[in-house]
């Protein structure tokens, strides 16, 4: 039976960390992903791996911090053999940092590549996760995630599923293209319109619009190994999970 992750930045507004972790055990996930924000948080590594621990929980994946990774690689390096970690994924670019251009995108793919280096010398694995502007078309008519992949051939894929549907991108058509590089993917739910408007248009899965049953068939197809559920802004953490889990133990 396939088992699931829960992205920890769904329930960043329901602390302390322990009690989440405690819950997320109960509910039957097998691991959690950390975030940018919560890395830095962790005073003591070795007591988080510990908590984990008690918790028969696993963090395979988290986000890492473009800036993290740069500045001080041999501290992330360390934190991820800490915590477990074997795969990093960069989160996000701000609106002024993305390029407008396709040979912008291209540049940024190289200089992934170099930031990535340490990580990957070390045996992580590093890859990327999308949002919608990924998927969206350029003035010149690139696809920035396209680029990304094409032109770094040793990136990985976190594919947030929902946010490239949200950019009206096909998902199984970038699942058959890019087959086992997309090693993680996030389990979202997009709600039906004018619904959910106080969780920023989000839904627990299986209670929105999203074709999960197929997409998750697709994913597997082609391997990708981590299956983490997110919501970005749930107006409840434990009914968030719990409907969630239920939902895609029955895929």
């Amino acid at each position: 039976m396939q088992s699931f992750s829960y992205q920890l930045y769904s329930s960043r507004n329901f602390p302390p960390l322990d009690i989440t972790l405690e819950m997320l055990s109960n509910l039957g996930y097998a691991g959690v992903e950390s975030y940018g924000a919560l890395l830095l948080e962790i005073e003591d590594p070795a007591a988080t791996r510990a908590l984990l621990d008690k918790n028969n929980l696993a963090m395979k994946s988290s986000h890492i911090g473009l800036d993290f990774i740069k500045d001080d690689p041999k501290k992330v390096i360390s934190l991820c053999n800490t915590l477990g970690i074997s795969k990093a994924f960069g989160p996000y670019l701000q609106a002024e940092d993305r390029p407008t251009t396709s040979a912008g995108w291209v540049d940024f793919a190289k200089s992934l590549t170099e930031l990535s280096k340490p990580l990957r010398d070390a045996g992580l694995g590093f890859g990327w996760h999308n949002h919608d502007f990924e998927f969206t078309a350029l003035a010149d008519g690139g696809i920035p995630m396209e680029i990304m992949m094409d032109e770094a051939d040793d990136l990985e894929m976190e594919f947030d599923v929902a946010w490239a549907v949200k950019a009206d991108y096909d998902p199984i058509e970038f699942i058959k293209k890019y087959t086992s590089r997309i090693t993680a993917a996030h389990i979202k739910d997009i709600a039906p319109e004018g619904e959910c408007a106080d969780e920023d248009g989000w839904a627990d899965v299986g209670y929105g619009t999203m074709d999960w049953p197929n997409i998750y068939g697709e994913l597997r197809s082609v391997g990708t190994e981590l299956f983490v559920m997110e919501h970005d802004n749930p107006s409840d953490h434990h009914r968030f999970a719990k409907r969630s889990i239920e939902n895609c133990l029955k895929f």
